[in-house]
């Protein structure tokens, strides 16, 4: 039976502003696909991300370039050399993965041999801002178990000691987007060890990790932009103690499954986090959040309006997919 390759670009709409080191945004630009098959239909989607050099437009252009592939019947592992990692090739990989599923009549869990989802804890993130400002989103969302802080450098601890006194039963995580002067790095851990932050996600810029291996770690770091698929986790260690898990990243759940082995092999523990996508996005990924030791898959969560249907959201508790939105 013949597919049906459709891609189109879609934007929703975040309530308020989302602002990281690198710069903001009122609106999340995803790519959705969808791969008919008689009656069946999977569907993906794509986060395209600048910082990695991708536009819609370009995303829309590496997914179109693969018609012949997947209307020929292409499977995932020839998506996988025909394509490198990012958004294209996540959304094409899970789409493909939730056709399966469909037309199998099984869900994905079983399909990939690995366990049955349940619902996992997301962290909720407080945006890039003033001290006060970031204070008092914090203040709003104290009730929340886990929360993570967006940092951009000048000002960091200021920053983090302003969300500390405001929300004191919450736990810490900061994530500096690859801002942090080395020579900060070795004081400012040890500060936020000091406030009490759980975690510190990608301080200096991809491919100056090294620095990392001769410091002391007095709270763990993970590698984020550092870490992209299974083949890029080996030069990590003695650098991190976690990797952060994205799909986008990655290319999809074929390499996702890859790389949460390959950390594993490593020793180290893992994060599965997200672009600013929509509950789509976030779906495949809970199934890799299950081996987590944190999760971060709060994007619907900071989006004025998610698709239907969606995931659940019970305060920061977030449960596995029905079906009908994927696999």
């Amino acid at each position: 039976m013949s597919r049906r390759l459709e891609a189109r670009h879609e934007r929703f709409k975040i309530r308020g502003v989302f602002t990281i080191a690198r710069g903001s945004r009122t609106h999340a630009d995803v790519v959705l696909v969808e791969i008919h098959e008689g009656e069946a239909r999977g569907r993906g989607e794509g986060v395209p991300y600048a910082r990695y050099g991708e536009t819609v437009a370009s995303v829309l252009a590496q997914i179109e370039a693969q018609r012949p592939l997947i209307e020929g019947g292409g499977t995932r592992a020839e998506l996988t050399k025909a394509l490198p990692p990012g958004a294209a090739r996540n959304a094409l990989d899970c789409a493909l993965w939730d056709l399966e599923a469909k037309l199998a009549k099984k869900p994905v869990w079983r399909l990939a041999g690995i366990q049955a989802p349940k619902s996992v804890t997301t962290a909720f993130t407080i945006s890039l801002a003033s001290p006060e400002a970031m204070a008092e989103a914090a203040r709003q969302a104290a009730d929340r178990p886990i929360l993570k802080l967006k940092l951009g450098g000048e000002g960091d601890l200021a920053r983090v000691r302003a969300v500390r006194a405001a929300a004191p039963k919450a736990k810490l995580i900061v994530d500096a987007n690859e801002s942090w002067h080395p020579d900060r790095v070795a004081s400012w851990l040890d500060a936020m060890a000091e406030f009490g932050v759980e975690l510190v996600e990608q301080p200096l810029p991809a491919g100056q990790d090294s620095m990392l291996a001769d410091i002391p770690h007095p709270v763990p770091v993970a590698a984020d932009e550092s870490a992209h698929d299974a083949a890029s986790l080996d030069r990590l260690v003695g650098c991190y103690e976690l990797v952060n898990l994205k799909l986008d990243k990655t290319g999809g759940f074929t390499e996702g499954l890859a790389f949460a082995r390959r950390a594993q092999e490593l020793g180290f523990g893992l994060m599965v986090g997200c672009m600013l996508g929509t509950s789509l996005a976030m779906a495949p990924a809970m199934f890799l959040a299950q081996r987590a030791s944190w999760v971060d898959l709060d994007g619907p969560l900071l989006l004025a309006e998610d698709r239907t249907p969606a995931l659940r959201y019970q305060g920061s508790l977030v449960y596995p997919p029905s079906p009908d939105l994927w696999g």
